[in-house]
C-alpha cells in the first residue's frame, strides 16, 4: 500500500478509507475556513449542526431509512445497547426472545435477563457457534416484546444471510460489523444499532435507527441517559455527542456514495471474502470452521489445526505487511476482517500469502 501503510485485518477498530483520512487530516486544524478543528467547536454551533444533520441525512440516504424512523448518534458503544434495548422495549410484555449465535449476542442476552423474561429462542453454542440456525429452528414467542439477533458474529465468522420472520414481534438487530456493507430493508426492523468502529467511523460513536412508535415506553428504572425518548427529544444532544466521530461518519458516508453506495459495498465484500475462502478451501493445511451456508463476508475465520503453525502464520504474515490476523481468544486460529475500507488488493495479496504458506508447510 502507499504511504507505508499496512493491510490491517483487525476486527475493530479497523481500517478507514485512505481518502477519508487524508481529507480529515487536511481539515484537522481549520475546518472549512472556520479557524477551528471540529474537535474544538461547540456542538451547539451552526457549523457543527450542519455536520451533525448532514451525517444523519447521508445515513438515511445510504440505507433508505423510512421517515417514521429516528436516527440517533450516541455514545457508549454497542455494548450499552445491550441494556438500552430491554430497558426501553421490554415493558410492553415483559418478555423478549434472543438468538444466541455468538459471544456478543450472549452478552446481550445475559444483560436482558436483569430487566424481564429474556428467553433463548435459538442457540448455536452446541457446535461452537459455527452456524446460523434456520428459520424453522427459531422457537418464537408471539408475546415477546421483541426478537433480538446479531447480524454478523466477528469472533466466530458467521453471518445471518436471511432476515428472521417474527410476525408482529419487532426485530432488533445488532449490525455493528456489517452495517453499510449490504443493503438492508429497514422497514422490517423495529430497531437497528451499530458500533461505528468497523465500517462507519472511529470508535466512540454508536448509531441507532429506531421506529418512532417503539420509543417512550421505557421501564421506570431506566437511567436518563439510556432513554430513547429522551435522546429523540434532544436530537441525540442531551449532553455533548462524540463530535469528531460524527464528522468522520459523514466523510465515510461520502466515500461510500462515491464508490457506488451500499450495493457496491456488497459486491466488494463478496469478492474479497470469496478470494480468501477460495484460498482456504483449496489448501491442504487450512480449514474454515464456519459452516459454508453461514460464513461471514466480513470476518473470515480459519485455522491450521496446530497452535504452533497458527502462531507461525500470524508472525510471518505480519512480516509481510498483513497485520492483526490472530483470532479472538475464544476461538483461536486466524481471522481476516475485510470491512468496506479494506482494498481488494489486500484480500488478493493475503490469499496469495495463504497459498504460499500452505505449500511451504
Amino acid at each position: 500500500m502507499e504511504d507505508g501503510r499496512v493491510f490491517n485485518f483487525a476486527a475493530g477498530p479497523s481500517m478507514l478509507p485512505l481518502e477519508v483520512l487524508r481529507r480529515a487530516g487536511a481539515e484537522i486544524t481549520n475546518y472549512r475556513g472556520s479557524g477551528m478543528s471540529v474537535m474544538e467547536m461547540s456542538h451547539r454551533s451552526k457549523l457543527f449542526d450542519d455536520i451533525f444533520q448532514g451525517a444523519k441525512e447521508k445515513l438515511r440516504r445510504a440505507l433508505n431509512v423510512p421517515g417514521e424512523y429516528e436516527i440517533l448518534l450516541l455514545q457508549g458503544g454497542a455494548s450499552t445497547q445491550f441494556s438500552m434495548v430491554p430497558l426501553n422495549l421490554m415493558s410492553r410484555t415483559g418478555k423478549a426472545d434472543y438468538a444466541v449465535t455468538g459471544n456478543f449476542a450472549n452478552n446481550a442476552f445475559q444483560e436482558a435477563k436483569k430487566y424481564g423474561q429474556a428467553r433463548e429462542a435459538c442457540s448455536s453454542a452446541d457446535r461452537g457457534h459455527t452456524y446460523i440456525p434456520a428459520q424453522s429452528e427459531l422457537d418464537l414467542d408471539p408475546e415477546a416484546g421483541y426478537f433480538y439477533y446479531c447480524a454478523n458474529n466477528t469472533i466466530y465468522g458467521t453471518e445471518w444471510h436471511y432476515v428472521p420472520e417474527t410476525g408482529p414481534v419487532p426485530l432488533v438487530c445488532d449490525m455493528s460489523s456489517d452495517i453499510l456493507s449490504t443493503p438492508v430493508d429497514v422497514s422490517r426492523y423495529g430497531l437497528i444499532f451499530a458500533g461505528a468502529q468497523k465500517n462507519m467511523a472511529p470508535a466512540g460513536l454508536t448509531v441507532v435507527i429506531l421506529r418512532r412508535d417503539l420509543a417512550g415506553h421505557e421501564l421506570p428504572i431506566t437511567p436518563l441517559m439510556l432513554s430513547y425518548q429522551r435522546m429523540i427529544d434532544k436530537d441525540s444532544m442531551y449532553n455533548t455527542p462524540p463530535c469528531w466521530c460524527i464528522y468522520m461518519l459523514g466523510l465515510v458516508l461520502d466515500w461510500v456514495e462515491e464508490q457506488g453506495g451500499v450495493t457496491a459495498m456488497e459486491a466488494s465484500r463478496r469478492e474479497k471474502a470469496g478470494l480468501l475462502y477460495d484460498a482456504i478451501d483449496s489448501s491442504r493445511l487450512f480449514t474454515a470452521p464456519a459452516r459454508a451456508d453461514s460464513r461471514s463476508y466480513m470476518n473470515v475465520t480459519f485455522r491450521t489445526g496446530s497452535d504452533e503453525l497458527d502462531a507461525k502464520f500470524v508472525a510471518e504474515a505480519a512480516q509481510a505487511g498483513f497485520l492483526n490476523l490472530k483470532g479472538h481468544r475464544l476461538s483461536g486460529g486466524m481471522r481476516a476482517s475485510v470491512y468496506n475500507a479494506m482494498p481488494l488488493e489486500g484480500a488478493q495479496r493475503l490469499a496469495d500469502f495463504i497459498r504460499r504458506f500452505d505449500k511451504a508447510n
